[in-house]
């Protein structure tokens, strides 16, 4: 073993400056019942700045692990009943066919299939299938902030918190940004409102009638006082707004495309096929 080790070493050291054009044989490295490892089945363990001896264990490592996995897989096949193999193989044919069609189709799709979905196209989606964006959890847009009880200026926080200004927005921002834990502007994005409560670590029983009289809500404890800006909401069962589910709706139509291009792709072939007398069934 240490001898073909070191012919290895010497063999990576000699190839690191040849040509690799010019193919030698192929060496043996080891054997395993009936199967062969060759020397350019091996994968590139030796690199530059590794000690010789970590060299060789790692040599030794990978035709140790070839050997136990290449034997176990001789003594299986020579093992399992025949019915067993056959199910074997016709299930390796089936993967095999599936990954090549597979690949065939995502080259054809990246090649051909139109990609592109306008604005125009998601909100005539979304106007048709209004019974199918339906809200199951109430939604909303908020500023949290979570600070130390113990937060210089704490009282002028609050007070901006609760202004629709946007110069008081800026000095809120400021402020936040030197003493603040976090600061989240939900403003632009809809939430959910149990993420909010997964925020603050405080459970909302009713959460309808929570949003229904809130628009500031402040929680604290011996540690951190959290505040809370509501400045819009949606209720479980009314109607999605378009913002949040537009990416579920590009998805959708995304996926109906790429659904109508294969099977146009397959049906083409197969037409194509019976004209050149290409499939028949006998």
């Amino acid at each position: 073993m240490n001898k073909v080790i070191l012919i290895i070493l010497i063999s990576v050291a000699i190839n690191g400056c040849k040509n690799n054009d010019n193919q030698e044989k192929r060496v043996p490295v080891a054997k395993a019942g009936n199967e062969i490892l060759y020397y350019d089945e091996i994968p590139a363990l030796v690199t530059e700045g590794i000690t010789p001896n970590d060299s060789t264990a790692a040599i030794r490592n990978y035709i140790n692990k070839w050997a136990k996995r290449e034997l176990m897989f001789q003594q299986a096949k020579a093992n399992l009943p025949a019915d067993q193999r056959i199910d074997i193989e016709k299930q390796l044919e089936e993967t095999r066919l599936n990954l090549i069609v597979y690949e065939y189709q995502r080259m054809m799709m990246l090649q051909k299939m139109d990609t592109i979905i306008s604005r125009e196209e998601l909100e005539n989606y979304y106007s048709v299938n209004q019974n199918n964006f339906v809200l199951t959890s109430n939604i909303i847009k908020a500023l949290f902030i979570k600070l130390p009880v113990e937060t210089p200026g704490l009282n002028r926080i609050k007070s901006l918190a609760r202004s629709n200004k946007q110069k008081d927005f800026q000095e809120l921002e400021s402020l936040c940004f030197q003493f603040a834990e976090k600061f989240d502007d939900f403003n632009e994005e809809w939430i959910t409102m149990d993420r909010l409560s997964l925020e603050m670590k405080e459970e909302i029983s009713n959460q309808e009638n929570f949003l229904k009289r809130t628009s500031f809500y402040e929680t604290s404890d011996s540690i951190s006082v959290c505040l809370v800006t509501i400045n819009d909401y949606r209720l479980r069962g009314t109607l999605s707004p378009f913002e949040y589910v537009r990416d579920d709706i590009k998805r959708i139509i995304w996926n109906n495309r790429r659904i109508r291009f294969i099977q146009d792709l397959e049906n083409g072939i197969y037409n194509e096929a019976l004209k050149e007398n290409g499939f028949k069934i006998y």
